[in-house]
């Protein structure tokens, strides 16, 4: 399973359950299970997320990052929410995790 980088692992457990309910439309699994999370950061009233998806060319694209911009400002409320898109590495199946497997039936 891909492993997601903090520097606030309580914090980010937190962010971690309300990104479960971010699906990707086309895949139909979450992003965390799906393993696109690579980095959820804390500042000062901020929230730093680095994601990928599953291709660059992503019609879906920006749903994703709209719908993880709104689960993360239900959870941190009077935190500024910033969502980059990366794509170095570039994401595969090995970042699925064993739960996203089984409902994928992988």
């Amino acid at each position: 399973m891909h492993e997601v980088i903090s520097n606030n692992d309580k914090l980010c457990a937190d962010a971690l359950v309300a990104l479960h309910d971010v699906i990707d439309p086309e895949i139909g699994l979450n992003i965390v299970d799906l393993g696109l999370v690579n980095q959820v950061d804390f500042g000062e009233n901020e929230v730093f997320v680095s994601m990928t998806l599953t291709t660059q060319f992503c019609p879906m694209g920006d749903s994703i990052r709209d719908a993880t911009m709104r689960a993360l400002e239900l959870t941190f409320p009077n935190q500024k929410i910033h969502v980059s898109l990366v794509f170095d590495p570039p994401w595969n199946s090995s970042r699925i995790s064993e739960e996203g497997r089984k409902l994928l039936n992988r």
